[in-house]
């Protein structure tokens, strides 16, 4: 199937496979859909059609559910020794970091985001969550105890997988959200079905290739394309699925919580967010300028814990916002594949309508433009990273998730942390949040009263394989990473013997 070209400074290696047949992972092999349907894949900075993928719908759902379900109660990754599971899954970070420049390239045609980027964030950070996760496999134990009844008994826990696992991943950070949902659930020895973002499908398909290379039993992992509608909804509500473990959006979130009701599957959630950037006088304002600048225009803004809300004592807030308008105005935009951008375009034409729409209502509510506020460029999805002043708590853009390069500046003007705290928590969603101050009493006090799953000090973005990462509220439910990840995908079982 012809497809339009890509970008030139695209190794040969990527372009050979962004212009192959794709085909899904099911039951350890490579198919297409079912109803021979495909859809197309763009690039954003071009909003060209580059490659297209299998459709998957009902049908292919219930084939690999039936595959992972059939790996699970029989096959041989049932009766596999941990330290088997640990070592497939450093495998899997082995290869993918083999292949690291591949794999930038990858997000950067099909998500936007600059290569240097993934290169330096994405791919690393992936290949290093595979590899922790597969210290977890050996170490997951249940525990002796101790009982008051009647007699003699030794009684015991032990852990167990709770069994098939349907993973959903967003667009934003393809490869490693997909290296977040598959690493605890191998390790805990769970199989699963994962279901790719159709705007973003590549480095998912090319990363069940080394998946089968690594040599993963058959059914064991499985990976679609296709939309929410047609896979998505099927999936999350599909009998033979144990969990269901979803990142994206808190509205789709709603709906995976109503499909997973049938069967009363475990869940957990990954959601939205709208996370305030609280600047104190005392802080470090080079540092603080710049970290909560790197807080909303990282990955063009489309992160869920984005530093949106910017919050700032009225005694630094000129210097600080004027400092985060400075920065905003210099940022290189440009396509992804250009080592100079810093700034890629955002992920489709539905995101730019959205995020452009959001910076409209702002203005009709009587936001202030202080830098940029306008789309860029003769094609593909470029926004401006764009700042806005004299926001109020009731404006559509302070209080709803925009998921763009822009940013909603407000002041404070007290010391009361717990005023202060309340601000900061006036929102439906607690995901994150971040301090800037010297005073490190300060920095824990509010951090204590903040109710978001993670809180920075004098930092943003900082992700690690042993952090969890979830949120409050409407943010969701459960935690990705970390031990917290692995118990995800785990049941206790308790274990009485009379003596």
């Amino acid at each position: 199937m012809a497809t339009l070209p890509i970008d030139s400074r695209v190794s040969t290696r990527t372009a050979d496979f962004i212009g192959q047949k794709h085909r899904m992972f099911i039951d350890g092999r490579f198919v297409v859909a079912a109803s021979g349907k495909t859809f197309p894949v763009y690039n954003p900075a071009t909003g060209e059609v580059i490659a297209h993928v299998p459709e998957a719908e009902a049908e292919d759902v219930d084939r690999a559910v039936r595959a992972a379900r059939a790996a699970f109660d029989n096959g041989p990754w049932a009766r596999m020794k941990p330290s088997e599971r640990g070592r497939l899954l450093w495998k899997l970070g082995d290869l993918l970091e083999k292949h690291l420049e591949e794999f930038a390239e990858l997000e950067s045609i099909d998500n936007g985001k600059p290569v240097v980027v993934a290169r330096a964030a994405d791919v690393p950070l992936a290949v290093d969550m595979f590899r922790y996760m597969g210290g977890w496999a050996t170490k997951i134990s249940g525990s002796t105890l101790s009982l008051s009844s009647p007699g003699e008994f030794h009684s015991y826990t032990l852990r167990e997988p709770v069994g098939v696992a349907a993973q959903i991943i967003p667009w934003n950070f393809p490869l490693l959200m997909a290296a977040w949902k598959l690493g605890p659930a191998l390790a805990a020895g769970c199989t699963v079905v994962l279901k790719l973002a159709e705007q973003t499908p590549l480095s998912g398909l090319r990363l069940a290739e080394l998946i089968h290379e690594a040599g993963f039993p058959e059914g064991v992992v499985n990976v679609l394309t296709g939309f929410g509608e047609g896979a998505g909804a099927p999936l999350a509500a599909h009998e033979m699925v144990d969990k269901v473990a979803f990142t994206g959006s808190t509205e789709v979130g709603r709906l995976i919580v109503r499909a997973a009701a049938g069967n009363l599957k475990k869940v957990t959630l990954e959601l939205g967010g709208k996370s305030p950037a609280i600047v104190f006088p005392d802080a470090d304002m080079d540092r603080a300028i710049a970290g909560t600048a790197s807080a909303i225009f990282f990955n063009q803004g489309q992160c869920c814990c984005a530093g949106s809300r910017l919050m700032v004592h009225e005694k630094v807030f000129d210097q600080v916002v004027e400092g985060v308008s400075r920065i905003a105005a210099k940022i290189k935009i440009g396509p992804g594949m250009d080592p100079s951008t810093e700034l890629g375009p955002l992920v489709s034409d539905e995101q730019f309508q959205r995020v452009t729409g959001y910076i409209r209502a702002g203005v009709d509510e009587g936001a202030e433009v202080l830098t940029g506020g306008h789309s860029t460029g003769d094609r593909g999805y470029f926004v401006q990273p764009t700042v806005l002043a004299k926001t109020m708590p009731e404006m559509k853009v302070v209080k709803e998730e925009i998921f763009g390069p822009v940013v909603c500046a407000q002041r404070f003007s007290d010391d009361d942390l717990d005023r202060i705290a309340a601000e900061a928590n006036d929102t439906v969603f607690g995901l994150a949040a971040s301090i800037w101050t010297d005073d490190l009493s300060t920095a824990h006090k509010l951090a204590r009263r903040i109710r978001a799953g993670t809180v920075w000090i004098n930092c943003h973005n900082i992700f690690d394989a042993t952090l969890p990462f979830g949120g409050y509220k409407e943010s969701g439910w459960g935690r990705e990473k970390g031990e917290e990840a692995v118990q995800n995908y785990l049941e206790t079982k308790a274990v009485a013997v009379a003596l």
